[in-house]
């Protein structure tokens, strides 16, 4: 059986494709090679094992080809990052929308359709998270107007009473509400995948990760995963940038349990088909908290600068109830943030990347995004 792992040569891709060829399957990547993830034009973590198709996701012939003979997809291929979602608008949105839309009609107009399709989403989709009023309960939406953010007051407020509410695990029914480019493409990404893989019968799920770390991140791409990113800074000497005051909740989910989640949702029964599903720990991290473990790990006695300013796109706290993915998947994350920080350490010891942070929040400052 042959399963095709679009962005297959990146960082959860290359694991996943991994794990694939463990379990005797047949694999088939696809991937583009954009030389912000992979700098030196290589698949440089593709399994000599899987077949390999240098091309891009929006084009329906080199999509139509890749499918050939394919019985699961995992679709993975997207631009990532908020940050950078907010200038490079029209980019993200073609790659991202365009590209999932030119392979749900690849599959849509195939005699012989694929068994499963399993799309990555992400936690942006909700913008920010779930949150509780001490008064109101539960709330479907918090406030973080800009003139508070300027006063550095950073907890979001009831939108009833105006005062200041408590994170809650978010649930897949919470509102979806993106604050990015990055989250709108991945909200259309997964609603395309649901609604096309019902219309053609092809049973379709949707993971929507939380924050994915691991070994194999592109260490040298400043609009990364935020672990990534510290992780650079450290090992070029520097102390890790951290927004607002650090106090930020977030899940970090392993490389290797979203790997996992996946492989569940592929082989998932009816109930789980056409749903989406939060792939994370179910338990929160704070941010300074992950600068300080990666600083550890690393050996290096560096403190993280909390810079008190803020991004545009930004949410303040999500972290996941991970109870559905439980219950119809089987699927339960097992890799505590300790063992996962240490496996991210050992990894990125033998790398040497640039660190090119820096460069990014000038960027995102030029164009008013970072205050």
């Amino acid at each position: 059986m042959m399963a095709l792992v679009t962005g297959g040569a990146g960082f959860i891709g290359s694991h996943l494709a991994d794990a694939l060829v463990a379990n005797g399957r047949r694999v088939r990547v696809l991937d583009d090679l954009l030389p912000q993830a992979h700098p030196t034009g290589e698949p440089r973590f593709v399994p000599k094992e899987a077949e390999f198709i240098h091309g891009d996701v929006r084009d329906p012939g080199t999509v139509d080809a890749a499918l050939e003979d394919v019985d699961v997809v995992f679709h993975l291929a997207a631009m990532v990052g908020n940050g950078q979602s907010m200038f490079d608008i029209r980019r993200y949105t073609d790659v991202n929308v365009m590209g999932t839309a030119t392979l749900m009609e690849a599959i849509a107009t195939r005699a012989k359709k694929p068994s499963r399709v399993v799309v990555s989403s992400s936690m942006v989709v909700y913008g920010d998270g779930a949150y509780a009023c001490a008064e109101h309960g539960a709330l479907d939406s918090a406030d973080r107007p800009k003139e508070r953010l300027e006063r550095r007051q950073w907890e979001p407020v009831c939108p009833l009473c105006g005062a200041e509410v408590s994170p809650i695990a978010t649930l897949e029914t919470h509102p979806l509400r993106p604050t990015s480019t990055y989250g709108t493409s991945k909200r259309a990404q997964e609603e395309l995948a649901l609604v096309l893989g019902r219309a053609y019968a092809v049973p379709t799920v949707a993971l929507r990760y939380l924050n994915t770390y691991g070994s194999r991140q592109a260490l040298s791409n400043p609009y990364t995963g935020v672990a990534a990113i510290m992780a650079s800074r450290l090992l070029n000497g520097r102390a890790p940038t951290i927004f607002e005051d650090g106090l930020q909740l977030r899940d970090f989910t392993h490389v290797s349990d979203v790997v996992r989640a996946n492989l569940a949702a592929a082989s998932a029964p009816e109930p789980a088909w056409y749903e989406a599903f939060n792939v994370g720990t179910g338990r929160s991290v704070r941010i300074h908290e992950v600068a300080e473990a990666l600083a550890r790990g690393l050996c290096v006695d560096i403190r993280p600068a909390i810079t008190g300013q803020f991004r545009q796109g930004d949410i303040r706290h999500c972290f996941a109830d991970v109870s559905k993915a439980e219950r119809l998947l089987g699927f339960r994350a097992t890799v505590g943030f300790a063992d996962g920080a240490r496996e991210l350490v050992a990894w990125a010891r033998g790398e040497t990347p640039i660190d090119r942070s820096d460069e990014a929040n000038e960027e995102l400052r030029a164009r008013g995004m970072l205050s």
